[in-house]
């Protein structure tokens, strides 16, 4: 039997806004990827980790393009995205400028629910699936009524976009050498550790889960009772993480990324097959989502 998860707040379900949306930031890095930041007050006010928007990329295009939300800005009123310019919408929003006006519709899904009662959570990102990851970061360390101690664990095959370097946060039962991490994370005062498979300095050369199994191993009983894992990225990482969560018997919560049209559960288009109370279930990544059980969405 697998730990149980907390029940998930739906209330977010319909805080939709449509905003146009000044670009105030664009930033390049290597592999083709951009950080997006862009005025949306209305969305920076009710997103929470897991929400995402739904963009139009550039006006002669009709079909908006769903993008996770990285972090936000409630005081300032911006909403950060990460994204890979990999076909025409998002090579023409490669090309938009500061100043430059954009259609932002969101905040859009059910979002993360973290546990109090596991206040060590591990967080798993990969690629695309890193920007939820940091939101949920700085989501927890906002939270000062829970003492939250969060790992975050990041993939890439491509070069990270951000500048790795050596993080001042040690953390137990790691190979020699895994010292790369996030900045902003130790910014933040939050251990963070990169994997890749392309030999980056500083990073573990695998996967992200095995990076986290090396980990829990090093726990004890009381410590990795306090555990719950939120993770984001492609599907077989994804199956991955929910594989180790079972191995450790931990609560898992995983945002999917699916192509969608509408973004609000009209087109059916983002379905993917979930077990339920009565059997399993065709569900909407957009509205009944992105977030689900891991156990749900990867039964065995």
């Amino acid at each position: 039997m697998s730990a149980s998860a907390p029940r998930r707040d739906h209330s977010h379900r319909g805080t939709i806004f449509v905003e146009d949306a000044e670009v105030i930031a664009h930033q390049a890095f290597p592999g083709e990827q951009y950080v997006l930041r862009v005025k949306a007050p209305k969305c920076a006010a009710n997103a929470l980790p897991g929400s995402f928007v739904h963009i139009t990329c550039d006006p002669a295009l009709p079909m908006r393009r769903p993008m996770s939300i990285m972090r936000v800005s409630r005081e300032d009123g911006w909403v950060e995205m990460l994204y890979k310019a990999i076909g025409e919408g998002t090579k023409l929003l490669a090309q938009r400028h500061v100043g430059d006006v954009v259609s932002v519709m969101g905040p859009i899904g059910i979002p993360f629910t973290p546990d109090p009662a596991r206040p060590r959570a591990l967080l798993i990102g990969g690629g695309v699936g890193i920007p939820p990851m940091v939101f949920i970061a700085d989501h927890l360390r906002r939270d000062k009524a829970t003492p939250w101690k969060p790992f975050v664990i990041m993939g890439s095959e491509v070069p990270f976009p951000f500048k790795v370097q050596p993080s001042s946060i040690m953390v137990p039962g790691l190979p020699d050498g895994v010292i790369g991490g996030m900045p902003l994370m130790d910014d933040w005062g939050f251990p963070s550790r990169l994997a890749s498979l392309q030999g980056y300095a500083g990073c573990y050369e695998g996967y992200v889960t095995d990076l986290a199994r090396a980990w829990l191993k090093s726990l004890d009983n009381a410590q990795r009772d306090a555990v719950a894992i939120y993770a984001c990225g492609p599907t077989p990482m994804l199956a991955a993480v929910a594989k180790l969560a079972r191995e450790f018997d931990l609560p898992c919560q995983v945002s999917l990324e699916e192509h969608m049209a509408c973004a609000v559960g009209g087109c059916a288009g983002c379905v993917v097959k979930v077990e339920t109370d009565n059997g399993p279930a065709m569900k909407r990544v957009c509205v009944d989502g992105p977030v689900f059980d891991a156990y749900k969405v990867f039964p065995s």
